[in-house]
């Protein structure tokens, strides 16, 4: 099973984004098994200097499009990338988790 991660990351440090992207990993393997999930990589560590939003969000739907599961972390009703990437995951059959915790 391949694993989609959304989350916001405006006004995050690195350290804070990969924080919360394990916590993700970890609670999505307690629910389908550690041998289960295979982690798409949508964090965009090398991105051109001058990317803009609609280039990240048009690379994360790329990604997405081969997600078996979608984890959207806390916050992401929140975030405007988020919520297109969770109205696609929804609209073209994709798993959805939605995180609300506080």
């Amino acid at each position: 099973m391949k694993l989609f991660i959304s989350q916001p990351m405006k006004g995050k440090t690195d350290e804070e984004i990969l924080k919360e992207r394990e916590k993700a990993i970890e609670s999505v393997k307690k629910r389908y098994g550690d041998e289960n999930v295979e982690i798409i990589d949508s964090f965009f560590r090398s991105a051109p200097a001058d990317a803009r939003p609609l280039w990240f969000l048009g690379k994360s739907i790329e990604l997405l499009s081969t997600a078996d599961v979608a984890y959207f972390c806390k916050g992401w009703d929140q975030a405007r990338g988020c919520k297109i990437e969770n109205t696609c995951a929804i609209e073209y059959g994709i798993e959805v988790i939605e995180d609300y915790s506080k």
